[in-house]
């Protein structure tokens, strides 16, 4: 019989507790089944049922929705690892005392500077999730931490200069862009000053790190981090892929006539598709039938709020943190988006 165990198979046995010990079962009896095994069996199905598998495939809708679901792990994928690897750093060899120099005392005075980090720091979504979670852990406060997760996405340079290439003819739009998801940024960090609770936050358990050499640590802080942040990032994919799938492509277009309903329609598209923010400027800039304020609604949604990263927000930091950060943060960046487009165009 094979059986799931977390016990170390060189371990001593535990001491008999009752009668319902005696009849332990025999060396060698106990088998540890882990991801090299589950792949071979996966392997192995594949192989027999390859017929099946095949015509399975060649449905278009199928194809689509495997089109999807790869190209968001594709994009995504690179930079919850670079992510990964930076917050590990920051969990295992930056001290504490270096985040109470960096940062003002005052938390309010915090998330301005944090949200301002952003523009230096390279990335998506995907790793300023788990990077957020370690700037928690080393004692910044939560309101810098969620300010610099919103900010990061969708102010550095990168995403910026693919707004400029993608709208050549609108060099407003870098502009706009990165000036309203910063100013959505701030505002949910002074917002959680204000109504946040520290025990909306469950952050996975970390204490045996500090008992760790340092290179150990290090990899098991990248573990942890893959588990947490990947984990949900696969299930994000598997709904946004879903989503492309089943709603009809024919309501957007009604939907671009109308000023206020495509502001919303494109803000809801950018939650469902989940496009990485260094690839969604040119994706926005192909929905040519939208206002530009429509479009700049999904550009500042799109890197705040959207299906893979509100499932990281889950696995990183809680349910209760998500269920509530996510609605407010895309009430506000939809606002935020619609103002500054009608002031512009």
């Amino acid at each position: 019989m094979i059986r799931l165990s977390t016990t170390d198979p060189a371990a001593p046995a535990a001491p008999r507790s009752g009668a319902a010990d005696t009849a332990a079962p025999p060396p060698g009896r106990d088998r540890v089944v882990g991801s090299t095994e589950v792949l071979c069996v996966l392997l192995v199905l594949v192989g027999v049922l390859h017929r099946q598998v095949g015509s399975l495939v060649s449905d278009p809708r199928l194809q689509t929705w495997l089109t999807v679901f790869v190209s968001v792990l594709v994009q995504a994928m690179p930079f919850l690892v670079f992510g990964v690897v930076l917050s590990a750093v920051i969990a295992v060899f930056v001290p504490r005392s270096f985040w109470a120099r960096a940062l003002p005392r005052h938390p309010a005075l915090a998330v301005p500077v944090a949200g301002a980090a952003g523009v230096v720091l390279p990335g998506c979504e995907c790793g300023s999730v788990p990077i957020a979670g370690s700037l928690i852990r080393r004692g910044v406060t939560p309101a810098a931490a969620l300010a610099f997760l919103l900010a990061a996405p969708a102010i550095n340079p990168i995403v910026l200069t693919a707004t400029a290439v993608a709208f050549p003819r609108h060099p407003e739009m870098v502009v706009a862009r990165g000036g309203a998801s910063l100013v959505v940024a701030l505002a949910m960090g002074w917002l959680w000053l204000r109504l946040g609770r520290s025990e909306w936050i469950r952050l996975p358990h970390r204490a045996h790190l500090d008992t760790m050499p340092r290179a150990a640590a290090f990899w098991a802080a990248c573990r942890q981090d893959v588990v947490h942040a990947g984990g949900f990032l696969v299930l994000g994919a598997m709904a946004a892929a879903t989503i492309n799938v089943v709603v009809p492509q024919q309501a957007l277009h009604d939907l671009a006539a109308r000023p206020v309903l495509s502001v919303l329609a494109l803000a809801a598209l950018a939650v469902l598709l989940s496009i990485c923010s260094e690839a969604d400027a040119f994706v926005a800039a192909s929905l040519s039938q939208f206002s530009l304020t429509a479009r700049l609604a999904f550009l500042v949604v799109g890197p705040m709020v959207d299906l893979k990263l509100v499932s990281m927000q889950a696995g990183m930091f809680g349910r209760a943190f998500a269920l509530r950060f996510a609605p407010a943060t895309f009430l506000l960046a939809v606002l935020v988006a619609a103002v500054v487009g009608t002031v512009l165009w």
